[in-house]
Parts: C-alpha cells; structure tokens; sequence
C-alpha cells in the first residue's frame, strides 16, 4: 500500500521501533552512470541524509545502517581510503544537523580499525549527543555479525574466569548484553535495497524474528517516498513469533 508520502499521515501503531538498513548497490549505480564506484558512494551519502531526515520526522527510536563490513577492508585500497574519506567528510559536514535534530549517534563494530581522524571525529560526536532524546543513529561501521557474537561471548569467559559469571547462569540475554548493540531494542525490521536475498553478515543474532524487505532500488537511489511506503508495509504485517497466528 502506497503512503501520500506525508510523514504526519503515517499510523503510528505499529510503527517500527527500530529500523535496520543494508544499503547495497552504490558500485552497481556508478557502473550503471558510467562512473567509478567512489562516485557510487558519494551519491550514496545523499541517500543517508535522506533516510536519516524521514526516520526522525516519522518517529522510529532507532536507525542502524549497514555503513562498512570487516569484509570491506579487502576491498581495493583506493576504495577503502575514499570511503575513509567520505566517512570523514559525513562525521564533519552532517555534525551541525545531528545536534540541531537532537539525533544520538552510536557507533558499533571494530572503531580501533578506522584511520584516527574518523575515531576522533566519532568520539567527539557520539560523546556530544549521548544526552539527545531524538532518533538514535547506529552506525554499523568495520562491523561484522559474526565477529560481533565472538567479541560477546570472549566478554562472557573472561567473565566466568574471574567468577563475576556462572555458566549456568547465562541465557539470551545474557549474550544480547554482550553484543555492540547491548542496550537497543532488536530490529524489527530489516531492509536491503539492490536486490540481493542475503543478510551479509550484518547483526545475525539481533534480526532473529525481524521482518524483512528486499528492495530491487539501488541505495542511491533510494528515497523517502520508497522508504514511507516500506513503513507502511510492515504496519501491515502479523508478527507472530514463533507463534499461530490470531
């Protein structure tokens, strides 16, 4: 069902809590306009604001965006480096606009592996808003899914080692606390534009019953009318949990 596009005409029941977003296919798009694939992430960046925008006006609590796998270091050093760099430039040009909007950023994944700049740039930024009360942006950046559960369960031995944890103790919660996401809500949706049927490693544990929605839009292309209208898809649907339906 298609919206009017109007954030103030979106139901907020069912609204999603917390919205989860893949955003694939910048090197598609720039193949596509005959460009190279750091024009493809530039163009990308446009997308980010934009999504960034329409999730505050609209009211979810929470946006975490799929920015930079631990896969993405084998890319080919140029890329790495201008994606660096376009890292940088977003942290600096977007740092008046995430105050002013009272957006909280959080950053999850392997930080230490960022160029320092960009960790000074997401130090003094995520120490800058931790007290804002709008839209948490979480930005999944030199993140991995499965290195994100090892990082949780090394936390919980050395916890049992120094006896502050008993094995028997432990249950889902206790890994979910461990996790970088510890703290936040789990998705309750996850979207992915370019049309690839896969997750890519990208918060394994945490969409365990997230809804899911493929989108055939390259993330350049990506907008707040596609976006609105993937809202309203998913206030449409029945969660069921594991369990029959009403």
């Amino acid at each position: 069902m298609k919206s009017d596009n109007n954030p103030e005409s979106i139901d907020l029941s069912k609204l999603p809590r917390h919205v989860a977003i893949i955003m694939d296919g910048n090197g598609r798009w720039a193949k596509k306009k005959l460009k190279n694939r750091v024009e493809g992430h530039k163009k990308g960046a446009d997308a980010v604001r934009n999504i960034v925008t329409a999730s505050g006006n609209v009211g979810i609590n929470i946006l975490t965006l799929y920015a930079f796998s631990t896969e993405n270091w084998e890319r080919p050093r140029t890329e790495v480096k201008a994606l660096m760099k376009l890292l940088e430039n977003f942290f600096i040009s977007e740092r008046d606009n995430i105050i002013k909007n009272k957006v909280k950023l959080q950053v999850i994944g392997q930080v230490w592996r960022l160029p320092k700049n960009v960790q000074n740039l997401i130090r003094e930024l995520t120490d800058t808003t931790k007290e804002n009360t709008g839209l948490i942006l979480n930005l999944a950046i030199s993140y991995g899914g499965r290195e994100d559960i090892l990082s949780a369960f090394k936390k919980i031995i050395k916890k049992i080692k120094l006896d502050k944890l008993k094995p028997e103790e432990m249950n889902e919660e206790t890994i979910s606390s461990h996790l970088y996401t510890a703290g936040l809500a789990d998705p309750d949706l996850l979207i992915r534009t370019g049309g690839a049927m896969r997750v890519s490693n990208f918060l394994l544990w945490q969409i365990a019953y997230s809804e899911l929605y493929i989108s055939k839009t390259l993330w350049p292309d990506f907008n707040k009318e596609e976006f609105l209208e993937i809202i309203e898809d998913f206030r449409l649907r029945e969660r069921r949990f594991g369990r029959v339906s009403k």
